[in-house]
């Protein structure tokens, strides 16, 4: 059995929005649309690939395909990226942002 990443960040630094797609062993599938400048946290099997698309004049086109390791986060860093999303939506309706996919 893979070993999960119990916390995976991407920043959507671009001003478009983008779709990221993470695909990894036993069927197992996360597709979420990101906003610019958005953070999205989740988790999957450690051996996924995260694949990042955007729209393009031609249609749908990947962007970018890496291996979700590369946005691993450790625990000190995700309490502060969730400290920082509660203060942002406090006194707000908004959801989070954030999500622990599985």
């Amino acid at each position: 059995m893979d070993t999960v990443h119990p916390y995976c960040l991407f920043r959507n630094h671009n001003q478009r929005m983008v779709i990221l797609r993470c695909v990894g062993p036993d069927h197992f599938f996360h597709e979420k649309v990101i906003f610019p400048f958005e953070d999205w946290l989740f988790s999957c099997p450690a051996s996924s690939d995260v694949q990042i698309w955007s729209h393009g004049h031609g249609g749908t086109e990947l962007v970018e395909t890496f291996p979700a390791s590369d946005l691993l986060v450790h625990e000190q860093k995700f309490l502060e990226v969730t400290a920082a999303m509660n203060l942002e939506s406090e006194g707000s309706d908004d959801q989070l942002g954030l999500a622990i996919a599985g």
